[in-house]
């Protein structure tokens, strides 16, 4: 999370990807282990294969690490 009012596009290879909930990661919006010590974890995103996928840039998504458009509300 980034804390910014529109989704993150990102062009992502096939893996695990694991993105930030905690808004205090320096790789944003990618996990970099900065919520230790807190309740949170990061969440696991599963791509099949190589594509364009757009990542929730404001923390409201109900589909995080997916944008659903909250921001736009």
């Amino acid at each position: 999370m980034s804390n910014q009012n529109s989704p993150i596009e990102l062009e992502l290879e096939a893996g695990t990807h694991y993105f930030c909930p905690c808004g205090k990661s320096g790789n944003a919006p990618f996990c970099d282990g900065s919520h230790k010590g807190s309740a949170l974890a990061p969440v696991a995103a599963e791509i099949e294969e190589k594509k364009k996928t757009y990542i929730c840039g404001c923390g409201k998504s109900k589909n995080f690490p997916y944008c659903d458009g909250t921001h736009a509300s």
